[in-house]
């Protein structure tokens, strides 16, 4: 895979610091059951690294002592981490809100047939990567045979109560762009969405999400191959919009690897930018239980310009409509 880390500095973004901390997202581990294209992590079968129990512990020491409102799981597959189950429940009896970045598949794999069960038990809100409504653009970018699975995934989730208004089980779905390109007003694609689920398959969903693809691991190794690297930067940046900077996710939001490294974002994680904290060069979350953060100055690249491009993007979607 291409290395885009040395073509993102310098920058010319602007300087940001950090609001209140609200949301804790936490990546359990790289080890994936699919191998997606725009995959900013390179996820995949492969990968070993995955969060200890006891580094489990210490992230759910950080949000008690912090009284941090919504902890994000991510990874990889985050639910193939063997620990995934113990810190849901344990976060859950906190009183936080939880997120499972969950790719759909993984709620069809052997010995996790009751997954899905499990998270609307849990009243884990699902946000559920689908980069399309049409077959071939999916299998295309997540391989053969996903979009059926997701399909099917979607189906259980909403038999559960997923997506139906007052049930409280709050299903959201992601899309990507195909290439090298912006994501498309997100309104009007949800309706889009809508349209296509409900009336092909007959399955609901809250929201959809657009996030823009960043330049970086798997993605940026790709256009770098294509010869696409540098007119994709230069897009991030001509579609640059200052009415985004107040709402980046990374004003709100800390970043934990799976060994426990703290940083400003996810993306910054798989470029190791790790946070700047009193001169520190890494610090662990087990460290920063008394720390205040907010006011701490936002470690930047160029990639940053792929928040804040167009309508802006962030793990909740757009940021402006």
């Amino acid at each position: 895979m291409l290395d885009t880390a040395h073509l993102l500095f310098p920058t010319t973004f602007p300087a940001i610091r950090r609001d209140r901390l609200e949301t804790l997202q936490v990546n359990l581990g790289y080890l994936c059951n699919q191998t997606c294209q725009h995959c900013h992590v390179n996820a995949g079968p492969k990968r070993t690294e995955l969060m200890t129990r006891e580094t489990i512990d210490q992230v759910l020491a950080f949000l008690a002592a912090k009284g941090i409102s919504s902890l994000d799981l991510t990874g990889g597959a985050p639910e193939m981490n063997p620990h995934f189950r113990y810190l849901v429940e344990e976060a859950r009896e906190l009183g936080v809100r939880v997120i499972d970045r969950c790719n759909l598949t993984i709620l069809l794999e052997p010995g996790r047939e009751d997954l899905a069960e499990f998270l609307a038990t849990q009243q884990v809100e699902v946000v559920a990567s689908l980069p399309c409504y049409l077959k071939e653009n999916v299998d295309n970018q997540r391989g053969k045979g996903v979009f059926a699975s997701s399909l099917r995934a979607l189906t259980r989730l909403n038999h559960l109560g997923y997506g139906k208004p007052g049930s409280g089980l709050v299903l959201n779905l992601v899309f990507n762009p195909q290439g090298a390109s912006l994501p498309p007003d997100q309104c009007a694609l949800e309706n889009d969405y809508r349209q296509r689920l409900k009336g092909q398959y007959g399955i609901r969903f809250n929201q959809l999400f657009t996030i823009t693809n960043m330049p970086i691991s798997r993605f940026g190794s790709m256009l770098l191959s294509r010869g696409e690297f540098d007119s994709y930067l230069q897009l991030l940046r001509d579609a640059y919009s200052s009415d985004n900077l107040a709402t980046v996710m990374c004003r709100s939001l800390l970043s934990v690897d799976w060994q426990g490294y703290i940083y400003d974002c996810d993306f910054n994680q798989m470029l190791n930018i790790p946070m700047s904290h009193n001169g520190t060069p890494k610090s662990h979350i087990a460290d920063l239980i008394d720390t205040d953060l907010a006011g701490a100055g936002i470690q930047i690249a160029e990639h940053c310009y792929g928040c804040t491009a167009g309508r802006g993007s962030s793990c909740g979607g757009a940021l402006t409509e």
